[in-house]
Parts: structure tokens; sequence; C-alpha cells
């Protein structure tokens, strides 16, 4: 749950930090007092977009941090490891992030600084914005099958069935690609196995690429290379040779420890650098003579990596790329080698795979069906709670003539508000205050069913008042009894059930106005105040008197 936000020069709000609880939290405020403000803090926290003119005029930034508390962490505790961010402490997830004037901006998760990406993907698992736009939604196919989905908890279903269809499609992709290609000539062929026998000579491992580019350098500069370990043999056993100037020192200190045995290692550290040396000029000999190469093993170093620059340029420029190319050639050769045959395998495992796809897909459907008539059944109560006294809500599965990426079914949400009138799909009968009531409705049903814990509500209950103002309260109430709601709110009805309260102001009194949001539940006589201003006139007894009411005792 969101327990703080802290809001800094973000459009017209200068700062105010809020504490939340548990439970209903309404926001209220006159129309243009700036509500969506706390709603873009939330937005900005959650991953959303912004460009520099949220910043408060003549602020140098802007800055948003909100800290978020969840009884069990596990989830977002694994998120965070997949963003390789620092995990929950006690549970606790601290999101901020600044926008600077001159600077770029800044996003830190507990502490480790992040990006935006990794914001949308914290966002959604911890919040769920329904704006104005959300019941539109409903006319969307997708939106209505995503809906029926989760009531029904077809998931697992759905990415069984949706592994099968991935690889039915790729089945027919490739007898797709089969069938497009032609018959080759014996030339085609001749010069497609050239090509594959060029790549197979070339031993195409990481190791033998290394090899083969260090050998060639080494080819490439062999003079220069040989006459440098020369130099290096001839200076270290040379007539003027280090070796000879070293072994003089030996018999030095030979003689120092016939004379003094204290110095008998001194001696035997130097003339294990007589050895050492030794060695290197060996070394360098040996090194001098594998750098001389014949004309013959030089010709087919140099064809050979001729041959690999020609194959990384024409196929990718790495070993991957070369490769991969090399399948794709192997792969043309056996086709037409047995073209028919490569068909008639192709086919068998499409058959093979479509059952199992058709299969799940009915599995699927048959689910959705299920789900689909419990799903009517419970909507429809709460639709009716929500003033269509006569109204009818059904949910139709509708099967696909072709299978596609969702299942091989559909559905359809069908409405009729009014007692002897057909039902029919919502975007034929639905106005926008019925889609916002019928949206209210399926969100009251699938609360339970949403995992995430703050769900943001934007003026939903527009277009609707009096005793439905009444139940669309009831209605969020209910949602809170398993999450974190804040809604923005035009009704008193709807205000008047909510456990906690923050109004909106701005004071436009001064040079330039000033936006504010204060708590107002731990004063029931400025509640009462708010909710009779929403009424009406804040001022007027019976507003108040009726404000009063709302709000019970």
């Amino acid at each position: 749950m969101l327990q703080s936000l802290r809001i800094r020069n973000l459009a017209l709000l200068e700062e105010v930090a809020l504490d939340f609880e548990a439970g209903f939290t309404a926001v209220t405020g006159e129309t243009g007092a700036g509500k969506s403000i706390l709603l873009g803090a939330l937005s900005l926290l959650a991953g959303e977009r912004a460009d520099k003119t949220v910043i408060r005029q003549g602020a140098p930034s802007c800055e948003v941090e909100a800290s978020l508390f969840f009884t069990d962490a596990k989830a977002i505790d694994a998120v965070l490891a997949e963003l390789d961010l620092p995990p929950c402490e006690d549970g606790l997830l601290i999101l901020k992030r600044s926008l600077p004037r001159d600077k770029a901006p800044k996003i830190t998760v507990n502490g480790g600084l992040s990006t935006l990406a990794a914001l949308q993907r914290l966002g959604e698992h911890w919040v769920d914005f329904h704006g104005p736009s959300e019941p539109r939604r409903l006319l969307k196919e997708s939106c209505q099958l995503e809906l029926l989905d989760l009531f029904g908890r077809t998931s697992e279903t759905l990415a069984t069935y949706q592994a099968r269809y991935g690889v039915w499609r790729e089945l027919l992709a490739q007898r797709e690609q089969l069938a497009r290609e032609t018959k080759l000539s014996p030339d085609q062929i001749e010069f497609l196995q050239n090509q594959l026998g060029r790549m197979d000579g070339l031993a195409l491992t990481d190791e033998a690429i290394e090899t083969l580019e260090r050998d060639f350098a080494r080819m490439s500069r062999s003079q220069e290379l040989t006459g440098l370990a020369e130099t290096l043999t001839a200076g270290l056993t040379g007539d003027d040779g280090v070796q000879g100037r070293i072994a003089a020192l030996l018999r030095e200190a030979r003689q120092i420890e016939s004379i003094d045995a204290a110095s008998r290692p001194l001696a035997e550290r130097l003339n294990s650098v007589a050895v050492e040396l030794n060695d290197l000029s060996a070394e360098f000999s040996s090194l001098s003579q594998q750098l001389q190469f014949d004309a013959e093993a030089a010709e087919l170093l140099t064809t050979r990596m001729n041959t690999w620059l020609e194959l990384k340029r024409k196929h990718g420029g790495d070993l991957a790329a070369v490769l991969e190319a090399r399948e794709e050639l192997r792969r043309r050769l056996e086709a037409q080698g047995d073209m028919e045959g490569t068909l008639a395998r192709l086919e068998k495992q499409i058959g093979t795979a479509e059952r199992a796809m058709l299969k799940d897909a009915s599995a699927l459907r048959t689910a959705r069906e299920k789900a689909a008539k419990d799903l009517a059944k419970i909507a429809v109560k709460s639709i009716v709670q929500l003033g269509f006294k006569k109204a009818d809500f059904q949910v139709a599965v509708v099967p696909l003539t072709e299978p596609g990426p969702m299942g091989d079914s559909k559905c359809e949400f069908l409405f009729s508000p009014n007692v002897g009138e057909a039902v029919l799909p919502l975007n034929r009968v639905a106005s926008s205050g019925e889609l916002a009531r019928v949206m209210l409705a399926l969100k009251t049903v699938l609360a339970d069913l949403d995992g995430v814990p703050l769900l943001v509500f934007d003026e939903v209950d527009a277009n609707v008042g009096g005793e439905i103002g009444r139940i669309v309260g009831e209605k969020m109430a209910e949602i809170a009894k398993n999450h974190q709601v804040l809604c923005v709110t035009h009704l008193p009805q709807v205000a008047a059930q909510a456990t906690c309260h923050l109004v909106v102001t701005k004071d436009q009194s001064k040079d330039r106005a000033v936006v504010s949001i204060e708590p107002i539940q731990m004063s029931r006589k400025t509640r009462v105040t708010e909710l009779a201003r929403m009424l009406g006139d804040s001022k007027a007894k019976s507003a108040l008197a009726h404000a009063e009411e709302l709000l019970g005792k």
C-alpha cells in the first residue's frame, strides 16, 4: 500500500507531504483546483513520461517521492532482483524521481539509480489507474476477453495454448518458406555446395578463428618480428650478450662464496638469473624459427584469412552470423535433396501440432464458457444495484473461424439497460454514463482477483448522482476491503463513504496561483463543510444538514 507521498514543485504545487492509510481515500476540490496534480505525481512514479513543462515556474526542479509497504514483498523483490535494484527492507519500497530544469532526470529505487523502464515495470505491480477513458475500453473485444479470463482464472490454460499455438505457427512458416523455394538447378546446387565447403574448411569455432587471426597477424609482420627476436637472442647469448657478462659475474660470486660461506644464497640467486636468461634466449630463438613462413604456408594462410574476411562481410560481421548462414545453406541443400520428403514430414509435424493446439483451444473455450455464465450472473446483480433496475447483462463466448493468439474464441459483453429490450453489444446501446457504471460493477466483481494493491479512480463516477452516487461510494468502499483505493470524485455521496478525505484547493489571492492538498478526515466540521460545498453551498443550512446526514455518525 501507499504509505507516504511527497511532492515538490510540480505544476502549481510548491510542496506537500502526505501520509496515507489503508482503505478508501477520497480526493475532492473545486473544478480546476488541481486534483490532477496528485494523480500526476503517482503517474510519474509509475513511469509515465514527462517533459519539463511540469516543473513549477521559477523552480529549478520538481521531485516526487513515495514509500510503499508490502506485507509480502517476495514478488516485488523478485522484480527488483531482475532489474538489479536493491531489495525492500522490511517490506518498504522507496521510489524517487526528480526532473531538473537544466540537468538530466534522476530516478532512484530503494536508493539505487534506476531507469524509466524500471519504474514502468515496477508500476505494474503497485498501482492501477482507472481514468475517465477507462470505461471506453469496455467497447474493445480485447478488454472484454481480458476481464473474462481474469475472472475465470484461465491464465495457465491460456499460456499452455499460446505455447502450442506458437509451435504450430512456426511450422506453418517453415512450410510457407519451403514452398516459396523453387527447385535449384545443378549449377545453383554446386554453387551452394562450394560455399558450404569453404565455410567448413575454416573450422568455424572461436578457438580456430582466434588462431587464424593471430597467425595471419604474425605472418603479416614476420620479418619485423623475426628481426626483433634475433636481436633479443643475440643480446642474450651473443659475444657481447648479457649471458656472457652474467657468467663472469657468477665466477666472482663463487669466489666470494669460497671466502664467506654466508654469501652462498646470493651466488645461487645469480646462478638462477643465468639459467633464466639461457631459457629466454632459447625461446626467442625458437620463436624466430616459427615466424619464418615458407611460401606455401603463407599462401594457404592468406587464402584462409581472405575467405574468413569475405564471409564476415557477406553474412553479418561475426562468427555467430556466419554459423547461422552455414546452417541455412545446409538446410537448403538438404531440402533440395528430398524436397517432397521434407514437405511430407513437415505436414505430419503440422498435423500433430495442430491437434494438440486445438485440444488446448477447446479446453480454454470450455473454461471461458463456464466463466462467462458465472460472471454474467454476478455482474448483473452489481449492475442492478447501480440504478439499472431491469437491466440484463450477458457474456457471449463466440467461436472464431481460425484460431488466434488468444484462442479459438472471443467474447462479447451484451447489455440491455431496460426491460423488454434485447441485449446488444455494449457499443450499440450504452451511453458514457452507463458504460462507467458497468465498468465499476465489473471492477467490484473482479477486485478480489486483482493483485495490484493500489487502485486509482479518476472521476469514474461521472454522469451519475443522487442515490446511484451513494451506491457508487458503497462499491468503492467494498473494493477497498481488499485494496487501497484512491478516488477523485465530485460526488459528496461517494466522498462521504471514504475513510480518508483529501481536499485540493487553489489560492489565487496573491501574485501567483498556489495549490495545496490537506487531509480533513480528522475534523468532522471541516469535512461536513466540504461535503456541503459539493452539494452546492458550504454555508446553506440545508446543505450542511444533508452533509451531516451523508457523513452519518
